[in-house]
């Protein structure tokens, strides 16, 4: 199995170079071999022509680092669809459709789910639909305890 502890850094540190983020990396045994997974990120959306870039980026840096020849199965892949948000970084996120869990209700709902309006230091504003009306909820950004992409239907 290979150490991801000797191989974080520069693994972190090429992802950085072509604009991406380390999200995890761990690696484990399955069916008589290993495998490697990377989790990468951005705040642009990624799509498979960008996990073979960085697949084909990092396979040429972990042939260099990886030397005791352990084979191996490289897995790269990002959040998804309904990635999660840092919340310092909502600001990035303004026109997309996202969750929000809120740690003190807006009108008796934890959850919102809608189109990211504004979003400033002290509060953002999401527009969602109820029934047939579109309605926007003003929420204090200390009210929101996490958030994430969501799927539009």
């Amino acid at each position: 199995m290979i150490d991801v502890n000797l191989i974080k850094d520069k693994v972190k540190a090429k992802l950085s170079e072509i604009s991406y983020d380390l999200y995890s990396i761990k690696s484990y045994n399955e069916r008589g071999g290993s495998i490697l997974e990377i989790v990468v990120d951005r705040d642009e959306n990624i799509d498979l022509d960008d996990i073979v870039e960085v697949s084909n980026t990092l396979s040429s840096l972990l042939d260099e680092l990886i030397i005791d020849d352990t084979p191996y199965t490289l897995d790269v892949s990002s959040l998804g669809a309904e990635k999660p948000i840092a919340l310092e970084k909502l600001d990035k996120y303004q026109g997309k459709y996202v969750n929000v869990h809120l740690s003190h209700p807006f009108k008796g709902e934890n959850t919102l789910e809608g189109d990211l309006k504004e979003v400033n230091d002290e509060f953002v504003v999401l527009a969602f639909k109820v029934k047939t009306r579109t309605v926007e909820a003003k929420v204090n950004r200390k009210d929101i305890d996490r958030a994430r992409l969501a799927i539009k239907f």
